[in-house]
This record gives C-alpha cells, structure tokens and sequence, in this order.
C-alpha cells in the first residue's frame, strides 16, 4: 500500500534516548527543557530570530489574527487546506476571496489591490504546496493601506526565497509540524514573526496569557509537549537527507510524467524548494476521479488537495467567484511521496496514471 505520504521516522533508539530525561526530571509540557531546545535548533537551521512551538498549524494561525487587535476583512486564498478559511472564520473576521495565479497557484497579488475595502485589516496567503506568494507585490500593497500580512507557510520548512528563509516574510509566519509534513513533531507547528514586541505578545498567547501567577493577557493553550519536541531533535538531523530523496522522487515523477500532458506548479526564479508535495493537474474532473480510482484499485492513495475551492465552501456564504481556483481544485491531484519510495514505485504510479487516461 502507498498512502499520499509516509512519515519519516528516526531510529527508535535515538527517540527513546530522548525520552530517558524524561522519567527522571517529570517535567512532560509547559515549556520543557526539550521544547526550549528545539526552538533554539530550529532558529539556528532556519535563520530566524523569533519563533514559537505551538500544538499544532492550526493553532498559530487562530493566534495571527489574534494579535492583529480588531475585526474586519481578511483577504484569503481559496486554494489552500480548510484550516486557513476556518482561522479566519473561528476568530470572528470575514475571509475575502481573491483568485489564484494560474501558474503557481497561489493568491494573484495582482488581483488583491481591488479587493481592498475599509473594513480589510490583512492579507493571509498560503505558500501553497510550499512555493512562495509574490512577497514583494504583497508586501508593497500591504504598506501602501497600512495592512498587517500573515502568511500560512504550513508547506513552506526549509523553503528558501532569494536566499532568505521564506518563513522569514510577512508580519508573521505559520508552520505546521504535522506527521505529513516535510519536517515533522508527529503533531505540532510554529509560529515566526521579526517584532519583538509582537513575539511577546504571542509567547503570551501561546500559555493562556500568563507567566506564573502575574497574568498579562487573554491565551489559549498553545504549548506542545516534550514527546514531541523529542520527536522533533530526532528529525531535524536528517532534514536536508529527506529533501534530498523526495527531490529524487520528483525528478523520477518528471521523466514520466511529461509537463506537456500534466500542468504542475510553477515556482517563482530564485526559489529553491523543499519538495513537500508532487501535485499534478489532470485535465479535467472526470480524468482526475478515473486516475484517483485506478490508484486506488492498486491500494495507491493520492489525494485532492486542495479540493474543494474554499469559496465553494457550503457553511460560508457571500461567495467571490474564484474561477481560477475552482477550475484547478477539480483537476489537481496530489500523487504519494515520501523517503521510502523507490523508482520501481514512480514507474507504477505513472504508468497507471497514464493508462487510466
């Protein structure tokens, strides 16, 4: 069976040697010893300077719009995973759709100035599958209306962009540490931002607003555990050998799938990539659902990411029309990948994806 992903795992003796100092100090969350040392690994492999790990993606995304202190309009891709649409939501703002590039399939920075009202407070845009935004149009826009930009980087861990971290963009920057991910803590995320004050005040929201028994702030529980920051030490040695091999991976899907027949993303100059998903674009729904059937019939499991168009969502009413992103969300289907794939694996998948169609 090949499901869409399969999590890397490090040696069970090098995560149970983690775990020793564990049984003896007791000290499992809040803050542990562990947690305090994977942040400062991960700033010092990243090249950050603030940066939070939190209980999941999820979490830091709902802490974003938090900080930005008001209500009103978000403007929001529709081509992302559901979290980005429900943050938006769940805090009490208004999600605006503006429409995708079709080349890379992120939020079209050139459609976002026209969606501006008095009442939009910030622009969220999702790396999708961990290719940058248009940063620099974003950005210029975002000074231009004195807007705060959040970008959902849940794909984004060891993506760089001109030579500088892509997590580094934006106001501030999510991540996910979920066990499908690129970089994992089984469950987990992060949260990265340049203001310090701005840092203070998520650290705070991060542990229900208080430090001991002085309390500063409003918080929800948005601290991981130090199972999982074990998880995380054990994983990020091998980091840079993981990218490697799923960028085999792709290289193998490339020379079988030809960019002619299957549209992909396209990544803008000067980014060099960490491989996090294989997606390709069948040409149309009926093609995608004969390939993800036929897969399926060999215990194969792709999935439809990002399905549906977040616009078309059926508890969001007043919708945009996105026909970009609801055309591509039909078609786009997201192939296995991971480090235990061998090339004897591609050769299947493609021959089968090529027969169904």
């Amino acid at each position: 069976m090949l499901n869409v992903t399969k999590s890397f795992l490090p040696p069970l003796d090098e995560y149970i040697k983690k775990l020793e100092g564990l049984w003896k100090s007791h000290w499992l969350t809040n803050n542990g010893i562990l947690v305090q040392e994977l942040e400062e690994k991960l700033k010092a492999y990243l090249g950050v300077k603030n940066l939070l790990f939190t209980g999941n993606g999820t979490v830091v995304l709902q802490m974003a719009l938090k900080a930005l202190g008001e209500t009103g309009e978000i403007i929001t891709t529709p081509f992302s995973y559901v979290a980005t649409t429900n943050a938006i939501i769940w805090e009490g703002f208004t999600p605006v759709f503006v429409d995708i590039n079709p080349i890379d399939f992120c939020i079209d920075a050139d459609k976002i100035e026209s969606a501006i009202t008095k009442k939009t407070v910030a622009i969220m845009a999702t790396h999708v599958y961990g290719n940058p935004c248009n940063v620099e149009k974003i950005q210029l826009i975002a000074d231009k209306y004195g807007l705060k930009v959040i970008y959902d980087a849940a794909h984004a861990f060891g993506v760089t962009y001109k030579g500088k971290q892509l997590l580094s963009y934006g106001d501030i920057s999510t991540c996910s540490f979920h066990a499908t991910k690129v970089f994992h803590t089984v469950e987990g995320g992060s949260i990265f931002c340049k203001d310090d004050i701005l840092f203070e005040k998520l650290f705070l929201y991060r542990q229900f607003g208080h430090v001991g028994d002085d309390y500063f702030s409003v918080g929800i529980n948005g601290k991981n555990s130090e199972f999982h920051a074990a998880m995380g030490l054990c994983n990020l040695p091998y980091i840079d050998k993981i990218i490697l091999k799923r960028k085999k991976v792709c290289e193998w899907y490339n020379s079988r799938l030809s960019d002619e027949i299957f549209q992909k993303p396209v990544a803008l100059p000067g980014t060099i990539y960490n491989y996090a998903y294989y997606p390709i674009i069948l040409p149309d729904e009926k093609a995608l659902l004969l390939v993800k059937d036929k897969l399926a019939s060999e215990k194969i499991f792709a999935r439809r990411y990002f399905y549906p168009s977040l616009n078309e969502l059926p508890f969001f009413k007043g919708r945009e029309a996105c026909p970009v992103s609801e055309n591509i969300s039909k078609r786009s289907l997201s192939l296995p990948l991971s480090t235990e794939m061998d090339e004897t694996d591609v050769d299947t998948i493609s021959r089968l994806i090529i027969k169904s169609i």
